[in-house]
């Protein structure tokens, strides 16, 4: 598990980048949105939550915020909202439901074998 951006070589790069790609453009359709938020936030004074490296791919629609910006700051106060529990997401995540999760997991095995 790599913690930051940075410490990715080269070819681990274009592998998160083109994945993303390959991933968006299938969670766009999926979705039926039509564009895609994709934010990366590399350390904790920049938001990153789960300390490895990873990208959040978020399928938009129009007008899914009063100002388009706005996601930004839903993002946030997520993020607030977790650590005023004091929830360690490395070590106390909850887990969903069995099924919940195969099903998801049947829905985007689908998606991505398409």
């Amino acid at each position: 598990m790599v913690k930051r951006f940075g410490d990715l070589n080269g070819e681990e790069v274009c592998d998160l980048w083109l994945t993303a790609q390959l991933i968006g453009a299938k969670m766009e359709l999926f979705h039926n949105a039509s564009s895609l938020t994709l934010n990366l936030q590399d350390g904790p004074e920049a938001g990153q939550s789960v300390s490895h490296v990873h990208i959040h791919i978020i399928p938009r629609k129009a007008c899914d915020f009063k100002r388009n910006d706005d996601i930004y700051d839903a993002m946030n106060e997520n993020d607030r909202e977790l650590s005023k529990q004091h929830i360690d997401l490395e070590e106390e995540r909850k887990d969903r439901g069995f099924e919940e999760m195969k099903e998801e997991a049947l829905q985007y095995t689908k998606l991505l074998l398409i």
